[in-house]
């Protein structure tokens, strides 16, 4: 039960932030996605089916406040939360790089996949302009926010509190 509390605060803040706080640290027309950072990190400590959960309500969440089409962040997230999940059930790696590293990916896999959803369905922005100028330069926008936040953040999600150090984080 305390665990289930946990992981909605932790996406209710992600949500508000991306609603409140994204847009006054945008770099350009780049925002970072906060909630994107929270599915996979969650993912990567509690593994594929807290990951697929934590990526539908989010992503629910995302399409509920945004004016792109609903559903389309919803199955984004879900996938990036299972396979984020089942790469640290197959990582054998210890420390911090192993899972900044599958973020980083995750997010421009996430980011790159919504755009094939919206230009599948039509309602998209042109696919290469918007590929070179905001897919990419918010992967790299997220990157270095996840090698921020990770710690933290993954400290945090753990659903065992007894960590002392930031050695073993996943």
């Amino acid at each position: 039960m305390n665990r289930s509390w946990t992981t909605a605060g932790a996406l209710a803040v992600a949500v508000v932030m991306q609603v409140m706080l994204a847009p006054h640290l945008a770099i350009g027309n780049i925002m970072p996605n906060f909630p994107l950072l929270v599915v996979v990190t969650l993912a990567f400590v509690e593994g594929p089916s807290a990951g697929a959960v934590a990526g539908f309500v989010a992503g629910l969440l995302l399409d509920l406040l945004s004016t792109g089409p609903v559903g389309a962040w919803a199955l984004v997230l879900t996938a990036t939360g299972y396979t984020a999940g089942m790469l640290q059930e197959n990582l054998f790696a210890e420390g911090w790089l192993a899972p900044v590293t599958v973020a980083i990916v995750a997010g421009f896999v996430a980011d790159f996949s919504y755009l094939v959803v919206v230009a599948i369905l039509g309602v998209g922005p042109a696919f290469w302009e918007s590929l070179g100028q905001a897919v990419l330069p918010r992967a790299v926008y997220n990157a270095v926010l996840v090698m921020l936040a990770y710690p933290w953040l993954a400290r945090f999600l753990r659903s065992d509190r007894s960590m002392k150090s930031f050695r073993r984080v996943a």
